[in-house]
């Protein structure tokens, strides 16, 4: 259940781009990190160009990721290869940037966040309890 916003700098991103880079993203988020596709939520908000700056100077073309996910779900490995390819994925997509192009995982506990009203620890609990029923 990861929550993934993205923010480019630069010029406008075609409606169909943005579109292919969510779909990509969401990939991604399934087959690295092993996430439900179908609860994942890409958000992407666009700024234009000198609403970000690098070193004091204004940046150009430029992306950075944040993503929501759930403490302990991944190991060391599997969070390093999705921060190589969500990288690959934003440079392939938008071109070099004259930033440095972060992504951050943020790992949150179960009992910390969740959907649709319901901590992640909560669904893990019920999950449990109908394993067992």
């Amino acid at each position: 259940m990861p929550l993934i916003q993205i923010t480019l700098t630069g010029p406008q991103a075609a409606p169909a781009t943005i579109q292919r880079l969510q779909q990509e993203m969401t990939r991604l988020m399934a087959s690295i990190l092993h996430k439900e596709a179908t609860l994942t939520v890409v958000s992407v908000t666009q700024l234009p160009e000198g609403a970000c700056s690098a070193n004091g100077q204004a940046v150009t073309t430029g992306a950075s990721l944040q993503a929501l996910i759930t403490a302990g779900t991944n190991s060391a490995a599997e969070k390093a290869a999705f921060i190589f390819a969500a990288k690959r994925l934003l440079t392939a997509t938008f071109g070099p940037s004259n930033a440095p192009l972060y992504v951050a995982l943020h790992e949150l506990p179960a009992d910390s966040w969740g959907y649709d009203g319901q901590t992640q620890a909560a669904r893990k609990a019920q999950q449990l309890i109908g394993e067992t029923a």
